[in-house]
């Protein structure tokens, strides 16, 4: 169960960038000025690749959560990924939703750009990254995403998926040209239509809504809907903390065989009063970063 994810630290500031193994982000609680979020994160390369691609930012005191998944081969894929959540992990504190939003923007086109221009310098090869992001100020939050990443809310003991996987078996699906079930078995279902860095502007989409008390997201790589289905995310949601629930999925999708990297963050929304002082999992002075591979 949970105790076979290694923890690497228990600072709320968590940057990861995927080369081999495994990584657990750990435990981290914040507040606003309304609620208090509780995260767990980490990330596993699977049973079948050599180099973990995903990359994912966790910073709860700006409100920003991400999870990138490269592609690409070799050593494109995890640097466009870095390359993201590097770009983001400098958003700083808004002073709006809106505000927040727009740094969010402004950093996701930097980073398409400086992935476009590796791609130019390797000749015409194709790079690019899925990216899902979860974004709150005060009591909105936005969902960002391109590409099969996915962000999902648990809201009353129902799990529904807030993005939309922008995948040619989906745009299939939406025409009516295939079934739901012909969907699942698509021989090209896996085949991304939007991704971070290919094309000149990203290209996303973001649905936005209130936060209530008790709502709990996950955002997640494709590694873990590849094998675990929406009612066994939801069951382990209910029956876990963050860091655990996120634990049990990575550990569920490597017993199943993890065809590919996975990736999970949980966020949990309460009122409950924060931690003591010697529970409290950030300190601004003392953040760590964890930062196996180098831009």
């Amino acid at each position: 169960m949970a105790g076979l994810c290694r923890n690497a630290g228990t600072a709320s500031t968590g940057l990861a960038f995927g080369r081999g193994g495994r990584h657990c982000g750990g435990r981290s609680v914040n507040r606003n000025d309304f609620f208090t979020f509780e995260t767990g994160q980490g990330s596993d390369v699977g049973c079948k690749r050599k180099v973990n691609e995903d990359s994912y930012l966790s910073r709860p005191e700006y409100g920003l959560w991400v999870v990138a998944d490269g592609m690409g081969g070799h050593a494109a894929g995890d640097f466009a990924s870095q390359t993201i959540v590097h770009e983001l992990n400098s958003i700083g504190v808004a002073v709006s939703a809106d505000d927040l939003v727009a740094r969010f923007d402004e950093r996701l086109t930097r980073a398409n750009d400086i992935i476009r221009a590796q791609a130019a310098a390797l000749e015409g090869g194709m790079i690019g990254a899925t990216v899902a992001a979860l974004l709150v100020h005060q009591t909105r939050f936005d969902c960002i995403w391109s590409g099969d990443s996915r962000l999902y809310l648990l809201r009353g003991g129902q799990l529904t998926q807030q993005s939309r996987d922008h995948t040619e078996a989906r745009a299939l699906l939406d025409a009516g040209s295939i079934t739901a079930e012909e969907a699942q078995n698509w021989p090209r279902k896996n085949v991304i239509t939007q991704a971070i860095g290919v094309s000149d502007k990203p290209l996303c989409e973001r649905v936005s809504g209130e936060l209530q008390l008790g709502d709990l997201f996950l955002i997640c790589s494709d590694g873990l809907t590849e094998h675990i289905a929406d009612a066994e995310i939801a069951e382990t949601l209910l029956r876990y903390p963050p860091q655990d629930a996120s634990a049990e999925l990575i550990n569920e999708t490597v017993r199943r065989g993890a065809r590919d990297n996975v990736t999970v963050i949980v966020i949990r929304c309460s009122d409950a009063p924060p931690p003591a002082e010697d529970e409290m999992l950030y300190d601004l002075d003392n953040s760590s970063l964890d930062t196996r591979s180098v831009l």
